[in-house]
């Protein structure tokens, strides 16, 4: 049990330059689960003070940290079979509501530079993913509030921001995010990707916003396991969008699976 505890927390705190598309699988041979200090010496804080765990989520402040690390040291061995996952918070699924899962206001920041156009074309494209799956959900692109995209905002649900960093390709946001959290920030490797795309790199991301958490997190990954705070939808799909090749993944592309689209109608309807 400690030895699975210490690869869970190392995987959690690891974070590396592709998406995480480089996220950890963790093979951890001490048997020791880190204290709460060493957890947070191990985890990467980023520009904008938030903490960052599993490749790409992030956690607002220090005592939503130290929740984070009481509750997987509480899970244990973790992991329940099932099935695209939602996010849970209290049991509860985390998604929007109804009237604003068709009203995702987003602005993609003039801070991009000669890479705006990039960014705009992958958050559509991204965008696109999830709204093809579903006609409940509609991420609006408004252009007006790009020269003030910042989670300071409240013209948008979200703002789409540039990052100088090397951690990680992109970086999300849940539906019970604060306002102050809610951000997608993008380095400027994601516009050299080439596989995965740029565009299917936010359609992860977007995955993220609408809820939804890593595939990998289930137990028949085998590795790189999170945490129990979710609810099976689909069978499992080691294909899915939001399941990372590294962490025994069957495609390295993010594409969008027919599971997928199974799991988004699931929650949000057809």
């Amino acid at each position: 049990m400690k030895g699975r505890m210490k690869a869970v927390f190392v995987g959690a705190a690891a974070v590396a330059s592709s998406l995480a598309l480089a996220a950890p699988i963790a093979q951890a041979e001490d048997t020791d689960v880190p204290t709460f200090r060493e957890f947070r010496a191990s985890t990467y804080q980023d520009v904008d003070g938030a903490y960052v765990v599993n490749g790409d989520e992030s956690i607002r402040n220090l005592g939503e940290l130290k929740r984070y690390y009481d509750r997987m040291v509480a899970e244990g061995e973790g992991g329940e079979p099932g099935d695209l996952v939602i996010n849970t918070v209290n049991g509860v699924d985390d998604k929007w509501s109804s009237t604003q899962v068709g009203n995702l206001t987003y602005c993609v920041s003039d801070r991009f530079g000669t890479n705006k156009s990039k960014a705009v074309a992958a958050a559509a494209a991204g965008a696109a993913m999830w709204e093809n799956a579903s006609s409940a959900i509609d991420f609006r692109y408004v252009s007006s509030q790009d020269g003030n995209c910042t989670t300071a905002n409240s013209n948008v649900v979200f703002s789409i921001e540039p990052v100088q960093t090397n951690q990680y390709l992109a970086r999300a946001f849940f539906p019970s995010s604060p306002k102050s959290q809610r951000n997608v920030l993008v380095a400027s490797d994601t516009f050299r990707s080439t596989v995965p795309s740029p565009g299917n790199i936010l359609g992860h991301e977007f995955g993220h916003i609408l809820g939804f958490r890593h595939e990998h997190t289930r137990p028949e990954s085998g590795v790189c396991f999170e945490d129990n705070n979710w609810r099976p939808l689909t069978p499992y799909d080691s294909d899915s969008v939001m399941h990372y090749p590294q962490c025994n993944g069957t495609s390295n592309t993010l594409s969008f699976t027919s599971l997928d689209g199974q799991g988004v109608r699931a929650v949000y309807g057809s």
